[in-house]
């Protein structure tokens, strides 16, 4: 990997009050063979933030989010999650993967909520969330099936603690893949398109449960396609295509009143 860009190139929100920075991108690249998906991206995730990315299929959002906590490895520049480098050791000019068990710890500050919901066929709903609470941060079994109880609770689930998934909706599987994120207490989480492969009328109780966690000052950054929901909640709207960011600003701005053609364009198709 090359070396980075200094942090003092990353870019925050406009007009926003600065803040604890709890998650820095900077000079971000990725490339697959000869296709270069992301070309230097720079941006900054403040505590308490709620950062939506939108943009076409192909853009690079979702290999953004997926290098943000090291599950694609970059080729340049750098992740910093409370001014810890993601991913990497540095030794002089060199940078070196972590191993895998330091990687494990480190992702488990950063919860990931993906497309499809990602949980163990063969344990149920209760096993799902205290599985990795147990097994990385070495929480004891009682006080992880309690705090995983309280989760449930939380996204409107405790009755379903000992089902499995299969006997759950789409809607409910994604809410469980919720609180077993929130169960390792990240200190921001990553949705990527959480209700993209939802039937339209399971979509609304997955985005009532972020807009909760929203409302309670959990750090999140979203890759979605639900514009209301951007509008509605997030605190800044980042637009990419092309494997940059073209448009950044707050909902209002970016929404209602984009400044690049090409931001125009793609909201005069979607909204």
């Amino acid at each position: 990997m090359s070396a980075p860009p200094t942090a003092a190139t990353a870019q925050t929100a406009p007009d926003r009050v600065e803040r604890e920075v709890v998650l820095r991108v900077t000079g971000l690249k990725k490339r697959y063979g000869p296709l270069e998906v992301l070309k230097g991206v720079d941006l900054t995730v403040e505590r308490g933030e709620v950062m939506c990315i939108i943009g076409p299929s192909g853009s690079g959002k979702s290999t953004l989010l997926r290098s943000m906590n090291h599950l694609e490895e970059i080729d340049a520049g750098r992740v910093e999650l409370d001014g810890e480098l993601v991913g990497y050791r540095q030794r002089g000019h060199k940078y070196v993967t972590l191993p895998e068990k330091v990687l494990a710890k480190q992702r488990a500050k950063m919860g990931m909520v993906f497309q499809s919901f990602n949980l163990f066929p063969h344990m149920t709903v209760l096993q799902n969330i205290i599985e990795s609470p147990v097994g990385v941060l070495g929480q004891d079994p009682k006080e992880a099936k309690k705090e995983a109880m309280a989760l449930l609770g939380k996204v409107g689930l405790a009755e379903k603690a000992p089902f499995y998934p299969r006997q759950l909706s789409g809607g409910q599987q994604q809410r469980v893949a919720i609180a077993r994120a929130l169960a390792m207490k990240p200190r921001v989480m990553l949705f990527d398109e959480p209700t993209s492969a939802l039937d339209p009328e399971l979509v609304g109780e997955v985005l009532d449960v972020m807009k909760d966690l929203a409302r309670e000052g959990l750090t999140m950054v979203v890759v979605t396609h639900e514009m209301g929901f951007a509008r509605e909640v997030a605190d800044s709207v980042l637009f990419m295509d092309g494997g940059v960011v073209v448009e950044r600003g707050k909902p209002r701005d970016v929404l209602l009143n984009p400044q690049m053609p090409r931001t125009k364009d793609f909201l005069s198709k979607v909204l």
